[in-house]
């Protein structure tokens, strides 16, 4: 395999032809669309415009923010505003059940802002909403993107408890420039929760890389060896896009030979699943890593 490095892609002069997508089309995303609408449904799809949205809810699949809209730390990458958030919402885990039946979800994702606000860092909300929607929705199938909960095992515990069928953890950048784009996050917490996971009995395992923030081929290499000595069976790979001004420029733009190269080398290593292209995001094709 090619050691080039990802400094040797593209120029972030304008976005390239391969970043460009559809407007969304198609009965089900319409009938979805007006849902969401209509009942003011809160989804990580349309709030964070996500390129995916057209395609993932034509398949069934939808993602939801818990535990409000603003989060305790300021990562460079991340859009989600950051400051004081706002006291916890505990009817909130049946809104979000409520909202799955009413879009008649068959695989959610759920994720959350950082909540270190709390002693218990949301863990409580989180297992409160899996047994809402499980309770308000036996058939739709769930995956936790969690945060890393100060990687204290006894909200870990909360989620694993309740068993989702894919517990992830995105591990978003390499060992060399987490302390720039994951400022309160560690490099070896987050390996550390996802080993946790793993040891704890959870089934799948899964985590995110984004590209183009600076990283070589052969640190994206070595962050994906780390999460196969953690045990991780899936993983995302996708393209770096700046939120604002305000957040860390796009230093690359990768190009889909190398995102190709890249799953090849993941399925070598043998995660079960490997999402890799400019477009993916954590959630994309989430319903098939249930499989």
């Amino acid at each position: 395999m090619s050691v080039e490095t990802v400094a040797n892609a593209a120029p972030p002069k304008g976005k390239p032809k391969w970043l460009r997508v559809k407007l969304p089309t198609g009965k089900k995303y319409t009938e979805l669309r007006g849902l969401v609408d209509k009942y003011k449904l809160h989804t990580i799809c349309t709030s964070g415009s996500c390129p995916n949205m057209g395609e993932c809810w034509g398949e069934g699949t939808a993602t939801f923010m818990i535990l409000g809209n603003v989060c305790t730390r300021s990562c460079g990458f991340c859009g989600v505003k950051t400051g004081r958030p706002e006291t916890i919402d505990w009817e909130e885990p049946e809104k979000v059940a409520r909202s799955i039946k009413l879009m008649n979800i068959k695989h959610a994702v759920l994720t959350s802002v950082d909540r270190d606000d709390l002693k218990d860092m949301g863990s409580i909300i989180w297992a409160e909403t899996v047994k809402a929607v499980r309770r308000m929705n036996p058939e739709t199938t769930m995956e936790t993107l969690i945060p890393d909960f100060q990687g204290v095992e006894r909200n870990i515990d909360r989620i694993v408890e309740v068993s989702p069928e894919v517990v992830s953890h995105n591990m978003e950048t390499v060992r060399r420039l987490t302390r720039e784009v994951r400022i309160q996050a560690k490099y070896d917490r987050s390996l550390a929760v996802l080993k946790y996971l793993k040891d704890q009995g959870v089934r799948r395992t899964k985590s995110g890389i984004m590209l183009g923030l600076g990283e070589t081929e052969d640190e994206v290499l070595e962050t994906m060896r780390d999460l196969r000595d953690a045990q991780v069976d899936i993983v995302t790979i996708g393209q770096y896009l700046q939120p604002s001004k305000k957040h860390l420029p796009v230093k690359q733009f990768i190009l889909p030979e190398q995102f190709e190269r890249l799953q090849k080398a993941g399925l070598e290593m043998g995660f079960r699943h490997v999402e890799s292209g400019a477009l993916v995001r954590s959630s994309y094709k989430a319903h098939k890593h249930i499989q």
